[in-house]
């Protein structure tokens, strides 16, 4: 989806910022140096923590990146949004709506608080957001199926998505 660049995911997804500090304080980044790095994360972060740890997290990652990878650029995106998951039954619960709801306003405060990252030179911060919900408001399903990881689709957009910012970041 990167046209010319070639990505490389480390596995360090799926995790929280406090196992992903582990990770690379750990060797997890060592012997590399990549161009650009593009960091989401906090996801799985935010029905636990209140948004300033989630937001610190991300922080200190940034700051581990740029302290082993002082060439890297870094972007950082927004944590995606999430939405109401369909029970077994295949019906959206009060419940449910109740906990997309509380997660959304944590992942709106993180995502203020990271967008202070943004320095115009080595870490760009990118809301791309706007391009997972419909005109409903809500997360298609045929983008995140779970509302909360994308499909092929979903992850094409996302590309898509970050392919500018990335190309500038990549000058």
């Amino acid at each position: 989806a990167f046209g010319k660049y070639k990505p490389a995911n480390f596995g360090i997804g799926g995790d929280r910022t406090q196992h992903v500090l582990w990770r690379i304080e750990n060797g997890e980044l060592d012997g590399i140096k990549p161009k650009a790095a593009v960091l989401m994360i906090g996801t799985n972060n935010s029905g636990s923590n209140t948004p300033e740890e989630i937001a610190d997290g991300v922080k200190a990652i940034v700051a581990k990146l740029q302290a082993k990878l002082p060439e890297t650029k870094v972007l950082v995106l927004a944590i995606f949004p999430r939405g109401a998951k369909k029970d077994a039954a295949g019906k959206i619960t009060d419940a449910a709506i109740a906990d997309a709801t509380k997660r959304m306003a944590v992942i709106d405060a993180v995502n203020a608080d990271l967008a202070q990252l943004e320095d115009g030179k080595m870490v760009r911060f990118l809301n791309i957001n706007d391009v997972f919900v419909g005109q409903d408001g809500k997360i298609p399903f045929a983008l995140m199926p779970d509302q909360l990881h994308p499909n092929a689709a979903g992850y094409q957009l996302w590309a898509d998505a970050m392919q500018p910012t990335l190309t500038a970041l990549m000058k």
